[in-house]
């Protein structure tokens, strides 16, 4: 099977998973084949997670699509993603949002996102390498927040820098296995909806997991 057929399985069954039309979109319009390993080339559209090396993945494209659903984006937000990785959900989201704020801390991940980003002509996003501050809050207050790695709890910094109505969707539990968790502020509380089991990569900080 070639790509474009594996491409159009991939988005037969996405819609029957997701309603977000405009998710759906950016999905088809995304070429996911350019954010893959070479060797990986030929799995570009099956539904499963890939590795890009240093012991880091490409989410599955249903779960890359189930969370940006979750964020709720109309196209007028700014948006942090922690975790670029690959820079695949960073191109969905520079889709779908105003502005796109990502943060990395493998330097050889942020630098490979930022060609591939660049070269398909996205201008609406930043990639920064991690710091010590989980998150990028000279870049806050932020109406959605997406964590493409686990963590242990919701982190606190994290929920500082989301606005005053924002969501955040982020992998939550051990450093194996994680509830896909939708954190949603309003007015004044948090509210916090399951949205099924995942498995991610843990996420690295002093708020988080020790490397």
């Amino acid at each position: 099977m070639d790509l474009r057929e594996s491409r159009a399985r991939l988005l037969e069954s996405l819609r029957r998973e997701i309603s977000d039309k405009r998710v759906l979109s950016a999905m088809e319009r995304v070429p996911r084949e350019l954010f893959v390993p070479r060797e990986s080339y030929n799995l570009a559209y099956e539904d499963i997670p890939l590795s890009i090396g240093y012991g880091q993945t490409i989410s599955q494209p249903f779960i890359v699509a189930l969370m940006t659903q979750a964020l709720e984006l109309r196209g007028n937000e700014k948006v942090l993603e922690i975790g670029t990785g690959s820079g695949y959900q960073t191109a969905i989201l520079a889709e779908l949002a105003r502005w796109v704020v990502s943060t990395e801390r493998i330097p050889e991940l942020a630098d490979s996102a930022r060609r591939i980003l660049d070269r398909l002509g996205y201008t609406n996003i930043e990639i920064h390498l991690a710091g010590e501050t989980l998150g990028w809050p000279d870049g806050a207050p932020y109406d959605a927040i997406i964590v493409t790695a686990g963590a242990p709890t919701i982190p606190g910094t994290l929920l500082e820098q989301l606005s005053a109505h924002g969501r955040m969707v982020i992998p939550v539990g051990s450093r194996w296995e994680q509830e896909l968790l939708k954190v949603t502020k309003k007015n004044g509380k948090t509210v916090i909806e399951s949205l099924g089991g995942c498995r991610f990569v843990p996420l690295i900080s002093n708020e988080a997991w020790e490397e």
